[in-house]
């Protein structure tokens, strides 16, 4: 039986181009217990494999049919063929980020088969000490960025002594957080990874009632207030950068890990946020590398930012209240404590800007500033004129207290996005210990891998401005 899809998650498969695949997906480092085997871990997979057994969202199969007039639907209780679905893999010697990276990199270039439940598990062997990974890959449609964590996360436990734990696609013990409906759906109103908020901004301003006219003369304002140079909380006046093009199939992905306390305690002594001096190690990585290429816009860099609006996170009615604002970036500013008492003063614009209206207003204006999707629909000269934000920086809730899959440490938990035509870099930071991955069209963005560095260039940068 075919099941309706909502317009939010068909919007995913309607974007889904060979050169644009429109899945997320995540990376999960694990580390070995002392005393394992060193062929353990790829034996109890081995094992569920054999067991054959498929959770409810792992089973379900995009199709369209004459029953539902053309549109996308779900068939539900698909059996997945796990020896397609489950993959194994190894990195090259010596088994360092770099090697895995590469990897990964290849692995989320390639689009989902789609007449097969839209998901991937590749089982990565062969890391330095011992350890081994889980690249998961979801589409979009299925899941969103928060979705794709928190299956990731929901097959894991915060007791190291766990054993006879299921596999990520297994059927979920009762006792595992993080796996209701809502986080299997990416609904659990704990953020929202960007590209998804296009889809559920819309569905939520078709259920508040606001009439296609209203839209289109809210779509028209915009637009007119971006030909007209005029800013605002939403803008399309970004500078040309070589990020607002066209993308390829090829994906490039890097990431890095920081303490979140020397995060904390930048924000401290700039009277800023921790996500502004998130903002601010950007604005620097992004100066660094475009001035690398010799291609830093005179201008500043513009970045499309979600913003939780819920004045009440427990409030179920208020789930939706998901924002978007571009931030000014100051990457046209040379000084460190510039760029982020800059970025500071823009966020708390931004955020003030987008609290003052109501909560349509709020998610119809956010769905028009998520639309680089959109924006490649427009036609030749319109498109030229107006250009989507430059890069995308977005966070997805992550781990916040060690976990364990039958004995093997979470060591890191990297989220994977989607470039977009006309924005081809993704910028993704979740967890407490500050993880940012960085997903990007590996001919808009070559040498994405230095982007890390530079991050942590601008970390230290940042923490000498401030006086630590």
């Amino acid at each position: 039986m075919l099941f309706p899809m909502s317009p939010r998650d068909s919007m995913f498969l309607l974007a889904e181009a060979a050169h644009r695949p429109m899945h997320v997906g995540g990376l999960a480092v694990f580390d070995p217990p002392g005393d394992a085997d060193p062929d353990e871990a790829m034996a109890l997979f081995a094992a569920a494999v054999e067991r054959d057994r498929v959770a409810p969202v792992f089973g379900k199969r995009a199709r369209r049919s004459v029953t539902t007039l053309g549109q996308w639907g779900w068939d539900h209780g698909v059996q997945a063929d796990l020896d397609y679905h489950v993959h194994r893999s190894a990195v090259p010697s010596p088994g360092g980020t770099d090697e895995l990276m590469g990897l990964v990199s290849w692995l989320h270039s390639s689009p989902l088969d789609l007449g097969r439940p839209p998901w991937e598990l590749h089982l990565i062997e062969g890391l330095a000490g011992g350890r081994w990974a889980v690249y998961f890959k979801i589409h979009h449609a299925l899941a969103d960025g928060v979705g794709a964590m928190g299956l990731l996360r929901g097959a894991l436990s915060t007791d190291p002594d766990l054993r006879g734990m299921p596999a990520p696609w297994e059927p979920a013990l009762d006792q595992r957080p993080d796996t209701s409906a809502e986080m299997v759906a990416g609904r659990s109103g704990q953020g929202a990874d960007l590209p998804g908020l296009p889809g559920a901004v819309f569905g939520a301003v078709r259920d508040a009632g606001i009439e296609a006219a209203g839209m289109v003369a809210a779509v028209a304002g915009t637009v007119d207030r971006a030909l007209h140079g005029r800013g605002g909380t939403l803008s399309f006046s970004s500078p040309a950068s070589v990020f607002n093009v066209p993308v390829r199939s090829g994906r490039g992905f890097a990431a890095r890990s920081w303490p979140v306390e020397r995060l904390r305690l930048v924000a401290k002594h700039a009277d800023a946020t921790i996500n502004d001096v998130v903002m601010a190690m950007c604005s620097g990585a992004l100066r660094r590398y475009l001035d690398a290429l010799g291609a830093l816009p005179e201008r500043s860099l513009v970045a499309m930012v979600p913003v939780c609006l819920r004045s009440d996170r427990t409030d179920p009615d208020t789930g939706n209240k998901i924002g978007s604002l571009v931030c000014e970036l100051a990457t046209h500013v040379d000084d460190a404590a510039q760029r982020l008492a800059s970025v500071r003063t823009r966020m708390r614009e931004g955020k003030a800007a987008l609290s003052a209206r109501s909560g349509p207003q709020v998610l119809a204006m956010s769905a028009l500033g998520a639309a680089p999707l959109a924006l490649g629909m427009l036609a030749g000269g319109t498109r030229k004129l107006l250009r989507a934000p430059n890069v995308m920086i977005s966070n997805v809730p992550g781990p916040s207290e060690p976990l364990y899959w039958n004995g093997y440490r979470l060591e890191t938990l990297y989220p994977l996005s989607i470039p977009v035509d006309g924005q081809a870099l993704n910028i993704t930071c979740t967890g407490d210990q500050i993880t940012f991955g960085l997903t990007g069209c590996r001919s808009a963005v070559p040498n994405i891998h230095t982007l890390p560095g530079h991050l942590d260039e601008e970390l230290g940068t940042l923490e000498l401005a401030v006086g630590l």
